[in-house]
C-alpha cells in the first residue's frame, strides 16, 4: 500500500486549495475545442466530496437559466487550471443532495463566519 501512495505522491497538486461541503468555489478548468484550448470557468456550491489521494473529486452545482447543473471535477486532474473558494459554507450534512429540491433562496447555503 505504502509503494502505491508513494507512485500517487509524484502526481499531487500541492496547489490544490483545502475544500469543505458548502464553499462557493469558482474551478477554472481547460477545454479543447478542436486545436485550440481556453479556460472555462464553473462557479457554484460543492454539494459532494468522494475519493482520497489522487482519485479525489468533489461535484459542484449551480443553477443556470432555471436549470440545476451540476458537474464533478477530479482534484489532482491537469485540466482543473486551479480552485478558487469564494466564500466558506456552515453546513452539518456530509453531502448537500437535498438542495437538488430547492431552487431560489431556498437553496442557498449561509456563509461560515
Amino acid at each position: 500500500m505504502d509503494i502505491i501512495k508513494a507512485v500517487e505522491a509524484d502526481y499531487l497538486k500541492e496547489s490544490a486549495p483545502k475544500l469543505s461541503i458548502g464553499d462557493y468555489v469558482r474551478v477554472s478548468f481547460k477545454v479543447i475545442e478542436g486545436t485550440r484550448e481556453r479556460i472555462q470557468i464553473f462557479e457554484g456550491t460543492v454539494i459532494g466530496m468522494q475519493g482520497e489521494g489522487l482519485k479525489e473529486s468533489f461535484t459542484v452545482r449551480r443553477i443556470s437559466y432555471g436549470v440545476g447543473v451540476e458537474r464533478v471535477f477530479p482534484l489532482h486532474s491537469p485540466k482543473v487550471d486551479k480552485v478558487e473558494v469564494v466564500r466558506h459554507g456552515k453546513v452539518r450534512r456530509a453531502k448537500l443532495y437535498y438542495l437538488r429540491g430547492r431552487v431560489g433562496k431556498a437553496a442557498k447555503v449561509t456563509e461560515k463566519l
